[in-house]
């Protein structure tokens, strides 16, 4: 998956079309991702010790990740990201508009 943790991206279809934000968790194997700020859901709660009140609790939903597009720190535009493998055998993620490298943790 191209998407990473902490990425800034731009939600390019679905009812939250034009929405930027954070991307707060991945989760690779369903291909989803959750960003902040986009796809609340509300969610009913019991009492409980963390949460003495319960009640309704609104909290982002997992979208699919080919509806967001990374947006590239240097250029500011949303792009495609490529991998490029180094010499030493690590990958790198490369901007398909600027090919601004940027690390990776894998």
């Amino acid at each position: 998956m191209k998407i990473m943790k902490n990425d800034t991206v731009l939600v390019i279809s679905g009812n939250y079309k034009g929405m930027k934000g954070k991307v707060l968790k991945v989760f690779p194997k369903q291909q989803r991702i959750i960003v902040e700020g986009v796809n609340f859901i509300k969610r009913h709660t019991r009492r409980s010790q963390k949460n003495p009140q319960g009640g309704i609790v609104e909290k982002e939903a997992p979208i699919h990740a080919s509806n967001a597009m990374v947006i590239c720190p240097k250029c500011d535009t949303p792009s495609r990201i490529g991998r490029q493998p180094l010499s030493d055998g690590k990958k790198i993620r490369i901007c398909k508009n600027c090919h601004e490298m940027q690390a990776t943790s894998s």
